[in-house]
């Protein structure tokens, strides 16, 4: 088939994702549903007829989309958000995360003829949650939930996606790999946890220092090189023996609190590329599964998924939370808010990489636990945040929002050799009225001037004013 007609596929594909999501605020279901119907539509079932059964492609997509979006999440993040609520949120995504995985295993073990090993992959695998589906749900239905439910949830399901990795890994290896055993599990956890920690908090660091360090000619290098670092991020920790996603989210989490230039557009940027890793990633597991395949196990799956929702995540959850003061009601909203998203599903596709027997099991059980988890839960979210009294009005204009805005609004000026303004003070320079030097960038450092601030060459002003005196600011530092 030429190129050009598999572009055309892909775009098109890509065009209904976007226009189909509409339907997401409409009926109050999360947009991975809307993607995921939409790639099983076009499938080898679907009307749309397109045979797609490569699992180690669909890996490598699902690999490269989770770390941006991953990383966009991190971005996102405020450490004075997440401070008050970071030992129950890592006790989530930690603790949290292995009660979910050893209460699934065993139960698919009773339900099917997997073994031990089997069934506790099967658990690992469905393990963690996506809060992105949750807040956008809430979001359409102009809800949001009272503090600190918010900065929790967000917290626990961008740092649990690492320990359901490994959890993964680590059981099939002792399926597939002779002299594997659990006691070498845990030392290779904690290697893994701190290397990927030690390399995304250098990487963070590393990446903000790079950006005011460059001051590139070409403001749409600084998004290259953002996008460039994030798979750098992902790859150095990999090949080092440390957990890619732990790197790659707390990369984010570091650079987001961290001043850096064209900070506004490189953040509006990953996030943009968020919502297309999102639409693709859905889009290839959606064309990868079956749905043929899916009708012989609807009877376990809703076993399974059932489990999963009114037992295995709320006893995770009060058995995690049992030490913290968190509220009652508090504690049922995370319950019911556990939603299953994009990791399960790629963390599915890892028994077909390795040759599993009953990769293709897990596979179509995995993706129908995914389902239901987003029609039963995801439908019922703002209804049930009602309910428990913990839901509030959504706004969207809070003060960190209009800070942001602002930060946008101001123009970079340079004082260029020559300009009659070097060694003079700022009262000096006689700029029209009502404009505002916020900050100079001098030497790799940021300085807040007041009227005695003397201007050097290559001074770089952030001014805020008007767009009728910006020229009349360019002509009096010319």
């Amino acid at each position: 088939m030429p190129f050009e007609y598999i572009l055309l596929g892909a775009t098109t594909l890509l065009v209904i994702c976007i226009f189909a999501s509409k339907a997401s605020s409409i009926l109050g279901i999360p947009t991975l549903l809307i993607f995921l119907g939409v790639g099983m539509l076009a499938g080898s079932d679907g009307p749309g007829g397109i045979h797609f059964d490569d699992p180690v492609l669909a890996q490598s997509i699902g690999i490269v989309a989770l770390s941006f979006i991953l990383f966009a999440g991190g971005l996102d993040t405020r450490f004075e958000s997440i401070k008050p609520v970071l030992w129950q949120g890592v006790a989530l995504s930690t603790f949290g995360v292995i009660f979910t995985a050893a209460l699934v295993g065993l139960f698919t073990v009773t339900v099917t003829g997997f073994n031990l090993k089997e069934g506790l992959l099967l658990g690992a695998i469905v393990s963690s949650t996506d809060a992105a589906a949750v807040f956008s749900i809430l979001r359409s239905k102009n809800v949001s939930l009272r503090s600190p439910l918010k900065p929790l949830l967000e917290l626990e399901s961008g740092s649990n996606d690492p320990m359901a990795v490994f959890l993964t890994l680590g059981f099939m290896n002792l399926l597939i790999t002779p002299g594997f055993s659990v006691e070498s599990m845990v030392p290779l956890f904690i290697w893994q946890v701190a290397l990927g920690a030690l390399v995304g908090y250098g990487m963070g660091k590393a990446t903000a220092a790079l950006i005011n360090w460059l001051q590139l000619d070409y403001d749409g290098l600084y998004l290259v090189l953002s996008l460039a670092l994030v798979l750098f991020t992902y790859s150095l920790s990999y090949a080092l023996g440390g957990n890619g996603f732990l790197s790659v989210y707390l990369a984010g989490i570091i650079l987001g609190n961290t001043e850096f230039l064209k900070k506004k557009s490189i953040m509006n940027f990953h996030d943009g590329l968020a919502w297309l890793m999102q639409i693709t990633m859905f889009l290839a597991l959606g064309l990868l599964v079956f749905p043929s395949r899916l009708v012989p196990i609807i009877g376990v799956g809703l076993l399974i998924s059932f489990f999963l929702i009114f037992i295995a995540r709320p006893a995770s959850v009060f058995l995690t939370l049992a030490i913290f003061r968190v509220p009652f009601r508090a504690r049922l909203l995370i319950s019911w808010v556990g939603l299953r998203g994009a990791v399960p599903i790629v963390l599915a596709t890892f028994p077909f990489v390795a040759g599993m027997t009953e990769a293709d099991l897990i596979f179509n059980i995995v993706f129908f636990i995914v389902l239901t988890s987003a029609l039963v839960q995801g439908s019922t979210i703002p209804l049930v945040a009602r309910l428990l009294k913990v839901a509030e009005p959504f706004a969207p204009e809070k003060v960190q929002d209009i800070a942001e805005q602002l930060r946008d609004e101001l123009t970079p000026v340079e004082i260029l050799p020559g300009s009659k303004v070097i060694d003079k003070k700022v009262v000096e320079a006689r700029l029209p009225k009502g404009t505002l030097i916020v900050f100079i960038w001098r030497d790799g450092k940021f300085i807040v001037p007041d009227g005695r601030t003397v201007f050097a060459e290559r001074d770089k002003l952030f001014v805020l004013t008007d767009k009728k005196s910006f020229d009349q600011v360019l002509e009096a530092l010319r």
